[in-house]
């Protein structure tokens, strides 16, 4: 093949390398429009699963950056004075400028040509003259521009401001110095890279950054390789603690905002993108230069392994763009909770390093506990102490209060629509379906959405309480949860709206009855999606008779019982429909501006609390995003739950979506939670309530980890249960918790214990003299403490490239 590279960084470098040695015939040139020793940056980390693919596909190579490597596994946090140290990471890193020369002289010596200070010709013209061309030309892609049409990029500008730098100060660890300043919060990301220094990359939200007086150079543009010393001399008189007397090193270092790359399509004909040019992901999550050398290796094993290019690039991102759609999925979370960090300034320090390592979801409280297993502990142990229990449990089993009301455990059953009433009224279904749940160990079990009225009905099998009858089934129902267990029981009261009048789920979820349906009121005249009835825009008249149905339906849920109440405000139905301006366009007080389209949704949350007994907690679900441009956003969604808790209620259950058939929800697990922490953090906190997380929340790990974090108080599930009602049970004899938070039913506590297997009843026998998952003499605690340089110059062993 004849192949043309764009791009002399490690992934144009290393997959030059990499096709050379698996076939030495292939013509490879590289333009590179800097000269060789053009090195921006310090240092680059790698995972030990990358460092395994290096190693297979050139060994070489991986034994010469092994070498150079600096290795620790500890994490440093400090925060409020207090220093944390967490453990059993894997950690491996090295000088930018020396992985570049070590690249540059294996592609050599294997026979490519390097054109270093070169620009490449026209692509149209590599293109047509090679087999292959291969884009590798960064974030600021020339390539990508030019056939956006194809590649379809999408380039999101974030807000924080960051600067990259080095030290002279060697740490030992990675380190996150978060410090609050009168400016505001500003973090470090600092990790080492030689037995010379570190790297010392500096961030901060945009208003800390502006307040701090960095915008004064906003306006200079540094030519190409000139730093912004003004602003690099006061970070080093803010961070002159931290640096211990060291000095702040620069290398075309300036304030930029981080760019998170995406392309729909990564080749254009026989052009095919790749690292930064393709896809980018925060630096606080790893290092696009692991990606980009991985991109490398995967497109060198399709290329080998298809005869046709075409074949091969569609196999390469076939196989590649899971890999690092995940990677940027778990970069999104990092990277917004660092543009957030201000929110998280009021928690108790192990807490926030808790947080701070969990942030992205790919650490979580189990995996904590098999990196290390002392500060899992601890961590376990700061949240039962600040809950004032005093029975060592999972976070998940520590009670909590909701209002008057004390819950045993912090497991939710989620609302779930079953379809399954009989004119409104719930039957021996609901009595099984939720008596099960309740049994099964959850704190709080709630109801499907419980109608106000016959007009209020998503579906004819929907339930209601707008009769008396309905009642007295609903009191059989949380008579037998009293009964039968420790649980307690909720209902969600809400109006359909828009959405009613419709099928089954199973007969067609949204679609409009053909027979027997009845109109449907909206605050304005339109319809959900495209195959929804038009609504009528409810007059005010009949705004007041709607609000009278939520009392009545109120009343009669105090009378059956029920210890709590939630007013449905989200997924679209009347009161959400309110809320967002996608199906809110009114012209008159209840439409407009936010406080105009809260106006009746708290009119109606008012009505009800005013007859709901005193001592019982109401909660308000709503939806955080409506997931579609012109909707609510999290901004919105914090000031509708702030005036909903500022008229009294006692819990927001944050869920999202749901209001129009045009939504683009970024599905993912737990992907509701971040606007569930928000809401805590920066309302909930503040006024005492509490904030439910819920969405796509399945295992108890992810759980124990959102509250152990401070993103919620609680977690409600619902497919979870649905799988398996006594999931909440599992989970306490899967973490070996016996307790009263999740004590099992006298008639069934004899199947508590998981029944064996063949696995495991089977004892296996001890096949190695040593165990090598974690080292004898270190632990899970290695620190970086290079030798002295006469020591290094006598061990150093280099493989010549």
């Amino acid at each position: 093949m004849r192949i043309a590279v764009i791009g002399g960084g490690p992934g144009g470098l290393y997959f030059s390398a990499l096709m050379k040695q698996l076939k030495p015939e292939h013509e490879i040139v590289v333009w590179e429009r800097n000269a060789a020793d053009d090195t921006f940056g310090f240092g680059v980390v790698f995972s030990d699963e990358t460092l395994g693919g290096i190693e297979n596909a050139d060994t070489v190579i991986a034994a010469e950056m092994a070498s150079q490597f600096a290795r620790w596994t500890d994490i440093d946090v400090h925060f409020k004075g207090e220093a944390h140290t967490v453990g059993g990471q894997g950690f491996a890193a090295m000088s930018r400028k020396e992985l570049l020369r070590l690249l540059q002289l294996r592609a050599i010596v294997l026979g490519v040509d390097v054109r270093f200070s070169t620009m490449p010709p026209d692509v149209e013209e590599l293109s047509r003259d090679y087999d292959l061309v291969l884009a590798a030309d960064g974030l600021n892609s020339s390539i990508r521009t030019r056939y956006a049409d194809s590649f379809k990029p999408t380039l999101d500008l974030r807000a924080s401001k960051y600067m990259w730098l080095g030290t002279d100060l060697v740490f030992e660890a990675f380190k996150f110095f978060v410090k609050e300043t009168e400016h505001g919060i500003m973090q470090i990301h600092g990790y080492p890279y030689s037995d010379q220094g570190s790297t010392f990359i500096v961030e901060m939200h945009p208003d800390v950054w502006e307040r701090a007086g960095f915008n004064a150079s906003a306006n200079t543009a540094f030519p190409p390789g000139v730093s912004d010393e003004e602003s690099i001399a006061k970070i080093r008189e803010i961070f002159a603690e931290e640096l211990q007397g060291h000095d702040v090193l620069s290398n075309n270092s300036k304030w930029i905002n981080f760019t998170t790359v995406r392309n729909e399509n990564w080749r254009h004909n026989n052009i095919v993108l790749l690292g930064d040019a393709a896809h980018t992901a925060h630096f606080s999550i790893g290092s696009g230069t692991k990606l980009a050398m991985e991109d490398a290796l995967a497109l060198a094993a399709c290329l080998h392994e298809h005869a046709e290019v075409e074949d091969a690039l569609a196999a390469y991102e076939t196989e590649r763009r899971p890999v690092v759609e995940s990677t940027q999925r778990a970069a999104q979370a990092s990277l917004e909770w660092f543009e957030n960090i201000g929110q998280y300034k009021d928690q108790d320090a192990v807490q926030f390093c808790f947080n701070l390592l969990t942030r992205s979801r790919r650490i979580t409280h189990d995996n904590l506990k098999l990196r290390d297993p002392d500060f899992a502990a601890l961590v376990d142990a700061d949240f039962a102490a600040r809950q004032g229990a005093g029975e060592a449990a999972p976070a998940m089993f520590q009670p909590h209060r909701l209002g008057e009301l004390d819950l045993r455990n912090r497991v939710i059953v989620s609302p779930m629509d079953m379809y399954s009433a009989a004119g409104g009224v719930p039957g021996n279904f609901h009595l099984v379906h939720l008596g099960s749940l309740a049994m099964g160990g959850a704190g709080l079990v709630m109801t499907e959405m419980v109608c106000v009225s016959p007009e209020g009905r998503i579906t004819p099998g929907c339930s209601g309480l707008y009769t008396d009858p309905q009642r007295e089934s609903w009191r059989e129902i949380v008579n037998f949860v009293h009964e039968r267990s420790n649980a307690k029981i909720g209902v969600q009261l809400g109006h359909s709206g828009r959405k009613g009048s419709t099928k089954l789920m199973w007969e067609g979820i949204d679609v409009p009855l053909e027979e027997g349906g009845w109109e449907t009121i909206s605050p304005s005249a339109l319809p959900y999606g495209p195959e929804s009835a038009t609504p009528r825009e409810i007059a005010r008249a009949e705004m007041d008779a709607v609000r009278d149905e939520f009392v009545s339906a109120a009343g009669r849920a105090a009378d059956a019982g029920f210890d709590l109440l939630e007013v449905h405000c989200a997924h679209g139905y009347l009161l959400s429909s309110f809320l967002s301006p996608l199906a809110n366009q009114r012209t008159d007080a209840y439409g407009g501006s936010l406080e105009n389209r809260l106006r009746y949704p708290l009119e109606v949350f008012d009505a009800v609390r005013a007859v709901w007994p005193a001592e019982r907690p109401m909660s308000v679900r709503i939806s955080a995003t409506d997931w579609v441009d012109g909707g609510n956003t999290e901004d919105d969604a914090v000031a509708i739950a702030e005036a909903f808790v500022k008229h009294g209620a006692d819990a927001i259950d944050v869920s999202t979506g749901q209001v129009s058939k045009a939504e683009r929800p970024a599905y993912g697990r737990s992907y509701q939670t971040p606007f569930a922490d928000r809401i805590r953090n920066e309302v909930a906190v503040k006024y005492g309530a509490s904030v439910i997380a819920v969405g796509a929340i399945s295992s108890y790990d992810d759980m124990n980890s959102i509250l152990l974090a401070g993103r919620a108080d609680m977690c409600a599930l619902g497919r979870s249960h649905l799988y398996d009602t006594k999931w909440t049970l599992h989970a306490a004899a899967e973490q070996e918790y016996v307790g009263k938070a999740a004590e099992w039913p006298l008639q069934f506590r004899a199947g508590r214990r998981k029944p064996p297997t063949a696995r495991t009843e089977a004892v296996r026998p001890r096949l190695e003299l040593v165990h090598h998952d974690v080292p004898i003499e270190q632990g899970n605690h290695v620190r970086w403490r290079p030798q002295s340089a006469d020591q290094a110059s006598e061990s150093a062993q280099s493989i010549p490239v």
